[in-house]
Parts: structure tokens; sequence; C-alpha cells
């Protein structure tokens, strides 16, 4: 039986952003390729499509959803176990980074299904580049419980490990804001805090400063992609 492919195709993190800057020279031509994508959405997917493909050729390629709502992966990859071969996009930066794209990756590899990736950006990396932070040895946490006790017990969890080891989250653009008034109330003075909003985008805005800096010189965030990192 001739078994398929999964390509794990790198999108950008701002929807503007310049294809030429941030993504592979020829990742074109493996768009061109597929025989469907797996997507988030179907409006994400087209947008994808629409940056390579004549309108004419991104209406004829299927698509299929994987988000929270999906329930059945074994439909996502019949075609691939068929022969054919279909891309895997996040809405922005890299598939199965804190999507959940990985579990469609792990079902391929215990299908015998081939998977390949190509580089391109990553909110998580760049944040990481740019806080200064150690990146020796990093944790992330995805997102952290939404509300209460549990939320409160998870950021005092992290300001703990973040003395060994740089802390990586993210929240929902519509709770930046939220999340960061949350850590300058709870977290020490000494503990440093990177706050890294609207990366690659022309609203980008990346800094650290201890808590006391943060209170005293804070920021506004409004609803921005924001990845915050800790570390002591």
């Amino acid at each position: 039986m001739v078994v398929g492919k999964l390509i794990l195709l790198p999108n950008l993190l701002d929807e503007n952003g310049s294809i030429e800057q941030f993504l592979p020279a020829g990742i074109g031509s493996v768009v061109r390729s597929i025989q469907g994508l797996i997507a988030e959405s179907e409006k994400s997917a087209r947008r994808y499509l629409r940056k390579f493909l004549s309108h004419d050729e991104m209406v004829a390629v299927p698509l299929r959803l994987l988000n929270e709502h999906t329930k059945e992966l074994n439909e996502l990859i019949s075609p691939l176990l068929q022969g054919e071969v279909w891309g895997l996009i996040s809405d922005a930066g890299l598939s199965c980074l804190a999507d959940p794209g990985a579990d469609l990756v792990a079902l391929c590899h215990t299908k015998g299904i081939d998977v390949e990736t190509y580089a391109g950006p990553s909110s998580l990396i760049f944040a990481l580049q740019l806080s200064g932070f150690s990146g020796q040895k990093f944790a992330f946490h995805g997102y952290l419980p939404r509300e209460g006790l549990e939320l409160e017990t998870a950021i005092r969890d992290a300001e703990k490990r973040a003395k060994t080891e740089t802390q990586i989250f993210i929240e929902a653009p519509y709770r930046s804001a939220k999340m960061f008034s949350l850590l300058l109330s709870i977290l020490s003075p000494d503990t440093k805090l990177c706050v890294a909003a609207s990366l690659t985008t022309p609203k980008q805005q990346v800094a650290t400063r201890s808590i006391a800096k943060w209170r005293q010189e804070p920021i506004t965030l409004e609803k921005e992609p924001t990845v915050f990192l800790l570390s002591k």
C-alpha cells in the first residue's frame, strides 16, 4: 500500500506580514504540491492558500478542520492512507506548538505516515530570544488555568521554577491585559517579567523588567497576542 505524507507548513504570525521575510523561499512550491489542507478553520485555510495560489486553484483544494471541536482524527488521515499528500497549518506560526496538531502527528506515526516540516516563525522562540532570559533551560506551559485560585497557584509555581529555568506561557489575546495586571499584583518585586506582544507586526512591543519596575512603568495591552516569560 502506498502511504501519503503530512507536511507541517509554517504560517505567518501577522497575516499581513512578509512571506519573503518570514517563510522559506520554496514554500510556495510546497503548498502547490499538496492535495489537501488541514487547518483550524476554513477562513484561515483559505487565507493561507490565497497567498500562494490563484482563486481557482485555492477553491479546488479540499479542506478538513482540526480544532478543539474535532473528535475523530482518523477521518483526517484517511486521504493520506490512500497515498495523498496533505498540509497542516496553525492559525499563526508553527503547527503542533500550542495547537492540536501534535495529536495528528502522533497518529501519523502510529499509521506509518511520513511527516515533514519546514522552518518558520514561532512566537515562543522569538519571545525567548528577545527576552534576554536563558534559553539553556526553559519550560513552556501553554495556557494557564482560566480563573481564581487555580490560576494564582499556577503563577506562583511558575515563579518558583523561574529560579532554575525560564518560564513561558501565553494567553488568549482578549485576556492579555488581565493576565498582565494579575502578574503585577501576584509576583514578587524582584521577579523578572518579559512581555512580548504582537510579534513581527508594526505594533510589536517587547520589554523585560523587574516586577517592581513594571509597577512603576506599566504598558497598555489591548487585544494582542502576547507571550509572557518569567525569570529570577
